[in-house]
């Protein structure tokens, strides 16, 4: 049900797209833009910083008014503005920068058994004590809180830490937050300035969710545990979020059909006022440089030592197709259970193709049926194949299973198209961008997806059989698949788009077929007209993925309070895996050929070694600063990232090269040269000594590393060490290459990804 990701309503398409927020006014076209003030320039005769806004706004324009004033995610304000009003207000004393704000699109049972966590966490983290003073702000399209998954029975007081607030609205009161749910705020303003009031009709004035999203990754990330858990018998289990015992604070700051970064970014800066400690954004869109409203609000939160978790967007195949990919936040994208949900597809030919569906009612007849290509049975020529709205001929598709092209609206919508039509089934095959990956869907009719080769052979046999038949055979759950996990087809990949130096995406974590707590306002399929409802749903895409981790980001600061949101990242990365048990490398559905840190990152998460990493690769405010010092950023530029009065030392050599990250990305540019990297390891697994390993998949790339071995006499000990890539010139393979650098004692393994381009 969300942008991106593979289930959504129509409503919210999967774009990620940078638009400016204008309408036509008074004869004026208005906008929404984000001002960032030099707070440190406010003139003494001021008061208060906002009476300084206040007057900075009214001096270019009496009728403006501040849709919100920024207080910890930035320092400034936004309003509505004319294109030559924004350009008067850039002169005025202690403005840095009047930007037009952006829009960003939304980019579980098995998943706790699956990271071997257990129902109860296998010991491994607190029921009680620290865990639950953990507090996980969500910035989503809002919370149902009548569901199960936010019971606060058996919890304790709400740790005396929060400092946040309940909101009443529209069919939502204050009571209805509790000692679980115990935070609950809707951030309206950047919406209403663009489309008007809320149609309270059709979606909630309040921080109640009508979407599910936000529900969803909620309860993925700390949902409580519910018995019995399933979507129409699918998955049948107990249910549990990964932090199931962390406390949820909830901020809607998206509504249909988007979420405006205003509204974003006073939901980030209201929960670090709030006192969160992890923030999970499953939303985004993809950006030319660090100076925007998410990069900008998780850089003020990582300041405040809060972890911030975004989702790497579900563009992939796409090579540089990530959001999110600033260096503070932690970038997720997605991979696979060990859980599907066949359905048989048997044609009249005697072959048989396994699909996926989520289809749980009135099957159909055992028998072969009647079956038609979508574009043979239309009245559109073009958009025919893709089950369009009234495009389909009611006495061509009677009573037949219909296959319809994906693309051009929603797979649910299609299946209510065939319906309506008169069919009684659907086989929607994969495009080339989606391969062999199977992301299941509740329908409307029996419907099932099917893999690209599959896809392909079904439809070259509809489309040449004179008389073409079809039966569906939906088949339920299946656990223990292998291999999994394997790479999603949709996950975004690197290299990072913005500094190819930074590796990007960080992980993978579950995100495909997720099951999670579900909005009470909308049916499993996302469509209007669809009056089933479920208080689970399964639905896929790196929104999914990303508060898996912001779960288990705030287990790790349940166990280590004192650990930054650098050292839990570190932790998370260092120990993630990115092969099988039997040693081989980890899979693209794609390709069904190994996947590479452009992909996976690190690897996959695994969170029962992540607790005890041995070392980790820390970081501070200063090393992020001179890290855009290395990106040769302006003072102005850093000022609005670091709400600071920033200067880079014009006597200091700068290298992004020297940012403390666990994994290392070499642009090459040109045929050779060498490429210098510093990192410097904290020891956290007590006395010892790490011996380096070096692992590359091609010789024309040699990795030497300095010194060989450490030896830490201690807990918090530092020590540091150098990498040099050589590139034999003579030898360039010109195509990506990938390899790894690995710190053993014995006993703990640190990995870092090697991924080496040429440009």
């Amino acid at each position: 049900m969300s942008s991106s990701f593979l289930s959504s309503t129509a409503s919210f398409l999967f774009v990620l797209l940078y638009i400016g927020s204008f309408h036509v006014s008074d004869g004026a076209q208005q906008g929404t833009y984000i001002v960032h003030m030099a707070k440190s320039q406010m003139p003494s005769s001021f008061d208060h910083h906002s009476l300084w806004y206040e007057s900075s706004l009214k001096s270019i324009s009496e009728s403006a008014e501040m849709l919100y004033t920024y207080n910890n995610a930035i320092h400034g304000f936004a309003t509505r503005l004319t294109p030559e009003e924004a350009d008067s207000l850039k002169t005025q004393p202690g403005v840095i920068s009047v930007r037009p704000e952006q829009r960003y699109e939304l980019h579980t049972t098995r998943t706790p058994l699956f990271l071997g966590l257990g129902v109860h966490n296998s010991g491994l983290f607190p029921e009680t004590g620290p865990g639950s003073d953990v507090v996980i702000g969500v910035l989503d399209t809002g919370v149902w809180p009548e569901s199960k998954s936010f019971s606060d029975e058996g919890y304790g007081p709400i740790p005396s830490t929060w400092k946040g607030e309940c909101e009443a609205g529209t069919k939502f009161t204050t009571s209805l937050c509790n000692r679980k749910l115990i935070g609950a705020r809707f951030f309206v303003c950047g919406y209403e300035a663009e489309y008007g009031p809320v149609d309270e009709s059709k979606e909630s004035r309040s921080p109640r969710d009508d979407d599910g999203h936000g529900t969803h990754t909620a309860s993925t990330a700390a949902g409580s545990i519910v018995e019995g858990a399933n979507l129409l018998g699918f998955a049948n289990g107990t249910a549990r979020g990964m932090a199931y015992r962390a406390r949820v604070a909830v901020y809607k700051v998206c509504w249909k059909p988007q979420c405006f970064s205003s509204d974003v970014l006073a939901g980030i800066d209201k929960a670090i006022e709030d006192n969160v400690n992890v923030l999970s954004l499953s939303l985004g869109k993809r950006n030319r440089d660090y100076t925007n409203d998410v990069a900008m609000g998780a850089f003020s939160a990582m300041e405040r030592g809060i972890f911030v978790s975004c989702s790497a967007g579900n563009d992939g195949p796409s090579p540089s197709s990530l959001s999110n990919v600033a260096p503070w936040i932690t970038t997720v994208g997605a991979g696979t259970l060990d859980r599907d949900f066949p359905a048989l597809v048997t044609l009249g030919n005697g072959k048989s193709y396994i699909g996926a569906s989520l289809f749980k009612k009135d099957a159909l007849p055992p028998t072969l049926l009647p079956f038609v290509y979508a574009g043979s049975a239309s009245n559109n020529a073009t958009y025919g194949k893709f089950c369009l709205s009234g495009t389909l001929i009611p006495e061509k598709v009677y009573g037949k299973i219909v296959m319809c092209e994906k693309g051009e609206n929603d797979r649910a919508e299609k299946g209510e198209v065939v319906k309506a039509a008169g069919g009684l089934g659907m086989i929607l095959p994969n495009r080339a961008n989606r391969g062999e990956e199977l992301a299941a869907k509740a329908h409307v009719l029996p419907a099932t997806t099917v893999g690209q080769k599959a896809g392909d052979i079904i439809r070259r046999y509809v489309k040449t059989d004179p008389s073409p038949t079809a039966s569906i055979v939906i088949q339920g759950t299946v656990v223990k698949v292998k291999p999994s996990p394997v790479l999603a087809a949709f996950s975004s990949r690197g290299p990072n788009p913005i500094t190819p130096n930074i590796l990007k995406p960080d992980l993978i974590a579950p995100g495909v077929n997720i099951l999670a707590a579900w909005t009470g306002a909308l049916g499993p399929s996302g469509l209007a007209s669809d009056t089933s409802r479920v208080e689970f749903n399964i639905i896929s895409g790196t929104s999914m993925s990303c508060p898996h981790v912001s779960g288990l980001a705030a287990l790790l600061k349940s166990v280590h309070p004192d650990w930054s949101p650098a050292a839990i990242r570190s932790a998370l990365m260092t120990t993630a895996y990115n092969t099988y048990k039997d040693g081989k490398p980890l899979l693209d559905i794609l390709t069904v050929k190994p996947s590479t840190p452009f992909g996976h990152g690190a690897g996959h998460v695994s969170p029962a070694t992540a607790i005890s990493p041995g070392l980790i690769y820390d970081l501070t405010t200063k090393d992020y600063i001179d890290f855009l010092c290395a990106l040769n950023y302006n003072s102005s530029q850093i000022g609005c990232v670091t709400r600071g009065n920033y200067a880079c030392d014009p006597r200091k050599m700068y290298s992004v090269a020297d940012l403390n990250y666990p994994s290392f990305s070499v642009s090459v540019h040109g045929s050779g040269g060498t490429y210098k990297y510093t990192r410097t390891v904290t020891n956290v697994g007590g006395a010892g000594s790490y011996t380096v390993k070096v692992i590359s998949e091609t010789a024309a790339v040699k990795i030497s590393v300095e010194p060989a071995v450490l030896n830490f006499k201690k807990v918090n000990e530092k020590k540091s060490y150098s990498v040099t890539f050589t590139v034999v010139s003579s030898m360039a393979p010109r195509s990506n290459s990938f390899g790894s650098i690995e710190w053993s004692d014995g006993k703990h393994v640190v990995a870092s990804p090697v991924a080496i381009s040429w440009t």
